[in-house]
């Protein structure tokens, strides 16, 4: 009796195993899709479909309800589909089968496109990209965007609405301008025709996003023009996709352009700004998540996991697995620098600057524990500035830097620009530094810490802060009452920070994140170790 008792016993000890296991599950799921909705006003989590995700997944209703479950799961509250890419487009039955499920699974559902495959491809460009000077693929570009229009009130334009091609027909076209000039004259003119125009015309509800891509530095070449074309769309969003900093394939970004670039755009898109958009393309979990960190340091409203079918790789999966335990503290730490104004050290980039000998030299003197607030012109009104060659587009730089200076005000600018302006500068200028950049901005973070803390010292004088810290740690003030701190370092590293005009500085608990950080405060004085990746939110209890 005992002999048979023993496989029912285990087959019950099995479903009860298998039940808790489910219960966990729900339990998790229904947790992070209570928070989503809770926080959705100050941050949503979306993902988006593309066009072959949308075929791969979405035309089947267990795939469509298999995707509802994850984005619970996931605490995304929007999902964009895409009805075109790379020369694709998606069956219109699953895009509205699809998004009449999300929605009445209360999740936002708007569309979207890739201007990939359209007609005629650039000559000498990168590969999918098109020739907008060809008037049948501006045919095929404004179709695409009337189809979609059909289906949704809202419409997310990807990364791809530029060009790089130098045909026959586009050198013609050309002139005398210059590509940068010319491009952005043609894709303005392509936006408001055959996207802006065209779209209205066909469903006059609709609103039309254009998402911006992560080279910064380079948009003008190839035919964005944020200032124009921001002024023209209903809203921008931004890529925030640094990827792994070590990559050679991606770039060797700097984790602080996320952070950089939401801001940077953010001051010329003003309320029009929505969100940003990183993928797990050359990532890991934890510089995956540091992406997620920067967007939302940013003050991104929204943040676009790029995407649903990348995350279901191994990679991915692995990606979203760490997203979701931090999710908690990402919402929090949206609603910590929800509405409050960035302080620190004015950093400004005027749109359409070329870098020069400094491209993104913004995204490592953010890692070196310099608080940056981006900026689209330069402001003279600053209380401490840096400034590197992208200046020297301001026509009137060299007298705005030189009333700053006589204002005593602390200036750190690169060598580059030192070197551009050595007729200009005055001698002998205590409040003047020159930080030495060399061919490669990378080259910054070999700076130690003894070299840098002398850097930091009077820039942060204006903001009655004091901060010691190896490079890769970086630093963001908001408002007088928050200051955050984030080691990007594979190692420990000790870190101490002092702020004045405050009685006493306290942890903000934000687990994962700082899981590990030991802090020793003493009122407003900060002494602690910091594990590798992690981050620290801190709040000043400012006297009165």
């Amino acid at each position: 009796m005992r002999t048979r008792l023993l496989p029912l016993l285990a087959a019950l000890c099995l479903l009860s195993q298998i039940g808790s296991t489910r219960a966990a599950t729900e339990k998790s799921e229904s947790s992070l899709w209570n928070l989503a909705l809770k926080n959705k006003d100050t941050l949503c989590f979306s993902t988006l479909f593309t066009a072959q995700n949308v075929r791969q997944y979405l035309s089947s209703a267990e795939g469509v309800e298999k995707a509802v479950r994850w984005c619970k799961e996931t605490a995304v509250s929007k999902v964009f589909l895409e009805s075109f890419r790379g020369g694709y487009r998606t069956e219109r039955k699953w895009l509205e089968n699809a998004r009449d499920r999300f929605r009445k699974e209360g999740i936002e559902a708007s569309g979207c496109i890739t201007t990939t495959g359209l007609g005629k491809k650039s000559v000498k460009g990168w590969d999918n990209i098109c020739c907008y000077t060809h008037i049948p693929t501006q045919e095929r570009l404004q179709s695409e965007f009337e189809f979609a229009a059909s289906i949704f009130d809202e419409i997310m334009t990807d990364d791809f609405l530029f060009t790089d091609c130098q045909c026959e027909e586009c050198k013609k076209a050309r002139g005398s301008r210059s590509w940068a000039e010319f491009r952005c004259d043609l894709m303005l003119n392509v936006s408001r025709r055959r996207i802006l125009e065209a779209t209205k015309k066909a469903n006059p509800r609709a609103k039309i996003i254009i998402k911006y891509p992560q080279w910064y530095d380079n948009f003008h070449e190839r035919g964005y023009d944020v200032v124009r074309q921001t002024r023209d769309f209903d809203l921008i969003w931004v890529g925030t996709e640094s990827r792994d900093p070590d990559s050679q394939r991606w770039g060797r970004k700097a984790q602080y352009e996320s952070y950089f670039i939401m801001q940077w755009l953010g001051k010329i898109g003003k309320e029009k700004t929505g969100g940003g958009w990183f993928d797990p393309y050359g990532t890991s979990p934890p510089t995956y998540v540091e992406q997620a960190r920067q967007t939302i340091l940013g003050q991104a409203k929204n943040a676009l996991l790029f995407c649903y079918g990348s995350l279901q790789s191994k990679q991915g999966a692995a990606n979203v697995a760490r997203l979701r335990k931090e999710i908690p503290a990402l919402f929090h730490l949206a609603r910590l620098v929800h509405g409050k104004p960035i302080v620190g050290i004015h950093a400004p980039k005027p749109p359409d600057s070329p870098p020069k000998k400094e491209s993104y030299v913004f995204d490592f003197v953010g890692m070196l524990g310099l608080p940056l607030v981006p900026s689209a012109e330069v402001d003279p009104s600053a209380k401490a500035a840096f400034f590197s060659q992208h200046a020297l587009a301001d026509s009137t730089f060299s007298q705005k830097l030189k009333n700053m200076l006589r204002a005593g005000k602390p200036i750190l600018i690169t060598s580059h620009l030192a070197e551009d302006l050595k007729r200009n500068l005055p001698s002998e200028v205590k409040n003047l530094q020159i930080l030495k950049v060399g061919n490669e901005p990378r080259d910054l973070y070999k700076l130690s810490r003894e070299q840098l803390d002398p850097i930091r010292k009077p820039l942060l004088l204006p903001f009655g802060i004091e901060f010691s810290a190896p490079s890769r740690v970086a630093l963001y003030l908001y408002g007088d009452d928050l200051v955050v701190i984030e080691n990007f370092n594979d190692n420990p590293v000790e870190v101490s920070l002092s702020k004045r005009g405050s009685t006493r500085l306290a942890p903000i608990s934000l687990k994962p994140m700082d899981e590990g950080v030991r802090c020793q405060i003493k009122g407003s004085t900060l002494r602690a170790s910091f594990p590798p990746r992690s981050l620290l939110a801190l709040r000043a209890e400012v006297q009165r």
